[in-house]
């Protein structure tokens, strides 16, 4: 099965792994799952590492952490088209709980036009199902 993932599932799958749930942890563990992270999520973990927020034990570079992901983590990348804005440009913003991060939207936005499950800790993203997502909630 394929998964898009959100960054803080990276996150937990790098550093922490004690904070994915045990239903994440066998969607992680089975043989033929497919992991994909949208780019955004990638130059959200950039962004971390440059403001030092994200562990510099397992990498030595932020160009190293991006090469990882692939490489190391069998995590393929997938890059934003013109159909992912499409679906970004039409998202219903959750403006009631204040969820206003862009990234986030750009995210979920990835997941609906792949008709990939988004793994995510992130409890504000509920409000997306109702348009669409496919939501795996990753409770710690």
């Amino acid at each position: 099965m394929r998964y898009l993932i959100d960054t803080n599932i990276f996150v937990y799958v790098a550093m922490d792994r004690d904070s994915l749930s045990r239903d994440v942890l066998a969607i992680l563990d089975e043989w033929d799952t497919q992991l994909y992270m949208s780019v955004e999520s990638i130059r959200e973990l950039i962004l971390l590492y440059r403001n030092k927020r994200l562990g510099s034990k397992l990498w030595k570079s932020a160009e190293e952490l991006v090469r990882s992901i692939e490489k190391d983590y069998f995590i393929k990348i997938l890059p934003l088209r013109e159909e992912h804005l499409i679906t970004y440009s039409c998202l219903r913003v959750n403006e009631a709980d204040g969820h206003k991060d862009p990234s986030d939207h750009v995210i979920i936005a990835h997941a609906m036009t792949e008709h990939l499950p988004l793994i995510s800790s992130d409890r504000r993203f509920e409000y997306y199902r109702q348009q669409g997502l496919d939501l795996i909630f990753n409770r710690k």
